[in-house]
């Protein structure tokens, strides 16, 4: 980012006075917002391709006067023109970011309208497949959990959050919502989850994850009870997902897991799991707590991808 306003103007395709105002712009990027150096630099590429572009979609230069008034039309041409040379969504989107963050520099100094680029929506990113464990690895990280801590009790306690992420396929939020109250009963078949936006869908218990419970309920040194959280800080306040993150961090080091092994992947792996034993979707979509099929249909995706893998390793002409 050491790139003078005198050398920018044999590298920028603009007028004198709009290299000087996103001149000023990156510099406030840097020091007043400390935006980080890979973010200034990926900011600087954009807005030089983006003057490039006016270039010839003006027939010359842009000057301030030219950016002060751009409409939507010229955004989606500029997207459109990025999207024909490969550039992705997200590439895309990071653009539009850029272009918008300077439209509303130049706003603030009553320099332009950014009223376009506000409006203007950005590409939708396309859906990153869950990373799911094997079947190997989430038992691994399940019975680990028990063994990475000096204090029993909290091993025994991110033991019983990792086994109902798994063991249920919870989100973390969901299990650290649990109340003292809750999983008293080692019979129980089933335990109603309130999740995302209030709603409430009955989830199995399995043997093990009583056991893990109960383990945990054995040897806390708090009184777990109704009206206050089932799981427990070391000061005895509610447990924060931080602690369990942190936790699975320690854990992938110590088994050798990729970075994708997170505490959601646990919830991931239920559902893939479940999928490739012959669920159907409709069900995981109940246990998950889905509102849309399609967004379990994403676990499909999962396990066609772990199929294909193996078919690739196995079969002798692949």
């Amino acid at each position: 980012m050491g790139v003078q306003p005198q050398t920018e103007q044999f590298l920028v395709s603009a007028k004198a006075d709009l290299i000087d105002a996103r001149q000023d712009w990156l510099k406030s990027l840097k020091n007043t917002r400390r935006l980080a150096a890979k973010t200034l630099e990926a900011y600087e590429r954009d807005t030089r391709q983006f003057f490039q572009f006016l270039t010839g979609h003006l027939g010359e230069p842009p000057a301030l006067t030219d950016v002060a008034t751009l409409r939507i039309a010229d955004l989606r041409s500029f997207l459109a023109r990025r999207r024909n040379d490969g550039a992705g969504a997200r590439t895309l989107g990071r653009g539009l970011a850029g272009i918008r963050s300077f439209l509303r520099h130049l706003e603030k100094q009553g320099m332009a309208n950014a009223a376009a680029s506000i409006a203007m929506r950005a590409p939708r990113q396309p859906k990153s497949l869950p990373k799911p464990l094997t079947l190997v690895d989430a038992r691994r990280v399940v019975e680990t959990g028990e063994q990475l801590n000096e204090e029993p009790w909290i091993a025994a306690r991110n033991a019983a959050v990792l086994t109902l992420l798994y063991g249920c396929g919870l989100r973390i939020s969901e299990a650290l919502d649990l109340d003292g109250s809750a999983l008293t009963d080692p019979g129980a078949r089933s335990i109603a989850i309130t999740g995302k936006g209030g709603k409430t869908r009955m989830v199995p218990l399995l043997p093990v994850v009583h056991r893990a419970i109960t383990e945990y309920r054995r040897l806390c040194p708090y009184a777990l009870e109704e009206g206050k959280p089932l799981f427990r800080g070391a000061r005895g306040g509610g447990l924060h997902s931080a602690i369990i993150q942190r936790d699975m961090q320690r854990m992938r080091g110590a088994l050798g897991l990729p970075e994708t092994a997170t505490p959601h992947a646990l919830r991931h792996s239920f559902a893939t799991h479940l999928l490739g034993r012959g669920g159907d979707l409709r069900t995981i979509q109940e246990l998950l707590g889905h509102a849309s099929l399609s967004t379990t249909q994403v676990y499909t995706g999962v396990d066609t991808e772990r199929l294909m893998e193996i078919y690739d390793k196995a079969h002798p002409r692949a």
